[in-house]
């Protein structure tokens, strides 16, 4: 095994924040796994950066009415802040639109090109005149062959899900101008994936096949029995790295191709702030690279990427990829376009000082195997029965006794008890959990410690045996003070803000993994411990009614057919309505109320009486365009002054998109005055 550690998290994609189902299927065991190899004593670099090429940047550009820059200049910056909000301890965050970035993935291009590694093919793509561009394929819509959706995307279908191609869209459109497209010849580079099969199947089907989590063998082998084909590594765009070609103007690297180089690249610009060479991390045998991923992505780290490395020829491959499944929130699937999500930076704003608490309660179900569901109520319970019950509960205990019976000393007690094994024990088993990937189980080993904590108190009672058996206290709090600086020292991988906590209060130091794994005392008699403070606290049902109430907020504004429109006021019953008197009238007369730019002052017919209204309609038509107006009327409301006058009803108007005021009309211009509507 390698002392050095070249680890991984997927790039976020910068055009919208992260979320649960992205820490718990990335972020967070990708931490507590390089956070254990740093306690482990080794060389790590934990890299990741910002994913800031593709179309759907370029599409919420196009809709926001920005540049594709201003969108991940703003979505890099909300992400890096949210990963260092939740202590996820990268060593190097960057960015794919860094100068560094774009000269070293064109330079890695260009060495497979001067190789001979790429093919260069001619197909025909869908051209859209009018925009003067090729149109990758989420830039095409039609209706889907399988379903009859009629807003079907050039790669997918996401009514019925199939995977589609532009070609087997009816009737596509440019989503650029609305046009029918035209198809057009183009020239791109390929990577020939077949050349690369045996190469794969050796390495993976037959190298990996003890040590791989399942679910990535199992997608890598299907893969393979397929049959890989050629890969166009270039696309015809204007935003990405541009091609570092002679002729290859408009053509950008295909993002899949660019992307994985930005491991590369980020750790160069780490490598050059802190002295070291880059290249013993990616180009030597003794270096361990491991990705962390989630499994919509293992095609790409285990068989594109690797293949990309194997051309190239002096890159290591991955000693593991844990691809993880999919976390559900609420049993439901989580979706960015249906705001259906926790984002991590709200947590971060509503749970201020938890940050800990939401890395456990993801840790405790992450989908390391299958896909798993996240819930408020059970996040709660995780908190309260847990950390709050169990954890926090010991650490309290022994804490408080202490100074209680000792001045916050630590007391005389027997090193050799077979209590102080099970620290050990416990250290060992989480890393053999965390070595093989295993993370659930890692961190029930170590809340098990904390469980043999609270029991070995309830049996000893120190609080009883004080009286008449101060000996057992002392050691009873001996034992029970060695076991919470060991959970101050395990717990640092999981919940890093609340180890330094207790490391504060116990007022010891780091230690390497290795002294907890093997030493029986960690904390010597006669050391002096600081004032026990909170570790965790209660979460109240009020503040998980909260966040409920926000997801079903989520649901019914994702059930509008207009995402703009207010939500529907109060329930009224049907006497309620009957009690509303609404009229077709005309307006007779129209003057602008004096000092105020939004009124206007009305004469209207309602075929009952000639009365007056005013309405703050100004800013939207002028006095003379409203003369002759028929409208529509609320009768029966009761008269109130407006700037002095009385105002004997209200007109029905509506807000067009452009924030402009409009009126509700009758259909029949002839309909005549005082008509009930309803």
């Amino acid at each position: 095994m390698s002392n050095r550690k070249m680890i991984t998290a997927a790039l976020p994609y910068a055009n919208g924040p992260v979320h649960i189902g992205h820490l718990a299927g990335v972020y967070i065991p990708a931490d507590v796994y390089a956070r254990f190899q740093r306690r482990l004593g080794k060389d790590v670099a934990f890299i990741c950066g910002s994913d800031e090429h593709g179309i759907p940047i370029t599409i919420r550009a196009k809709k926001e009415g920005v540049t594709p820059q201003d969108i991940v200049d703003k979505y890099h910056e909300i992400i890096k802040k949210s990963f260092s909000d939740l202590g996820i301890s990268f060593d190097e965050y960057s960015r794919t639109t860094s100068k560094n970035h774009y000269e070293t993935s064109q330079d890695f291009f260009k060495v497979l090109y001067e190789k001979g590694k790429f093919t260069e093919e001619l197909s025909e793509q869908y051209f859209d005149e009018q925009a003067g561009e090729f149109l990758a394929d989420r830039y095409i819509v039609g209706t889907c062959p399988n379903c009859g959706n009629e807003n079907a995307y050039g790669d997918q279908c996401e009514k019925c899900g199939s995977t589609l191609s532009p070609s087997e869209l009816i009737n596509p459109k440019s989503m650029l101008s609305g046009n029918v497209p035209i198809l057009k010849e183009t020239k791109n580079w390929y990577l020939p994936l077949n050349e690369y099969e045996d190469f794969l199947n050796a390495w993976i089907i037959e190298g990996h096949k003890d040590d791989w989590k399942p679910n990535v063998y199992g997608q890598v082998k299907s893969w393979l029995n397929d049959g890989l084909k050629p890969r166009a590594m270039t696309r015809d765009l204007n935003w990405g790295v541009p091609v570092p070609l002679p002729g290859a103007e408009g053509k950008v690297l295909y993002v899949w191709f660019d992307a994985p180089i930005g491991y590369i690249s980020f750790t160069k610009e780490w490598a050059a702030k802190n002295g070291k060479d880059w290249k013993d991390y990616w180009q030597s045998e003794n270096s361990d690279l491991v990705h962390f991923i989630g499994k919509d992505n293992i095609v790409f780290h285990c068989i594109i990427f690797p293949s990309m490395m194997k051309a190239h020829g002096d890159y290591i491959m991955p000693k593991n990829v844990p691809a993880f499944e999919f976390l559900n929130l609420e049993n439901d699937k989580i979706s960015t376009s249906r705001n259906w999500a926790v984002w991590a930076h709200e947590y971060v704003e509503d749970f201020p000082g938890q940050q800990d608490v939401l890395r456990y309660a993801l840790l405790s179900s992450a989908p390391e195997t299958k896909d798993n569901n996240f819930t408020w109520k059970d996040f709660q319970t995780k908190n309260n029965s847990e950390l709050v019950g169990i954890f926090g509960n010991f650490i309290n205990r022994v804490a408080v006794l202490i100074h209680k019976y000792y001045d916050g000393i630590v007391p005389q007690g027997d090193m050799s008890s077979p209590e102080l094994k099970e620290i050990n024990k416990a250290a060992k088993e989480i890393s053999g959990f965390l070595e093989n990937y295993e993370f659930r189980n890692s961190l029930t080993a170590l809340m098990n410690l904390a469980r043999f904590g609270n029991q070995y108190l309830q049996t000893e009672e120190p609080w009883k045996t004080i009286k008449d058996n101060p000996e057992k206290t002392a050691q009873s709090l001996f034992v029970g003070a060695q076991i919470a600086v060991a959970l101050a020292q395990l717990c640092e991988p999981f919940m890093p803000f609340s180890s330094e906590k207790l490391l504060n209060m116990f007022n010891v130091q780091r230690s390497g993994w290795n002294d907890v794994e093997t030493k029986s005392v960690l904390i010597e008699t006669g050391h002096k411990i600081n004032g026990a403070s909170l570790l965790f606290s209660k979460i109240e049902d009020d503040v998980i009614e909260a966040q409920i109430q926000k997801l079903e907020d989520t649901k019914q504004n994702n059930k509008k057919t207009n995402p703009n429109a207010n939500p529907m006021k109060e329930e009224i019953t049907f006497d309620d309505f009957t009690k509303i008197d609404l009229r077709t009238a005309t307006i007779l007369e129209a003057e602008k109320v004096e000092k105020a730019d939004k009124l206007l002052k009305l004469t209207v017919d309602t075929g009952v009486d000639v009365r007056t209204v005013v309405s703050g309609i100004a800013e939207s038509f002028t006095p003379e365009e409203v003369i002759g107006k028929q409208v529509m009327i609320l009768l029966n409301l009761a008269p109130r002054k407006i700037r002095g006058i009385e105002s004997q009803g209200m007109l029905l108007l509506t807000t067009k998109p452009d924030g402009k005021l409009s009126f509700v009309t009758p259909d029949d211009s002839n309909v005549e005055n005082g008509i009930e509507i309803g």
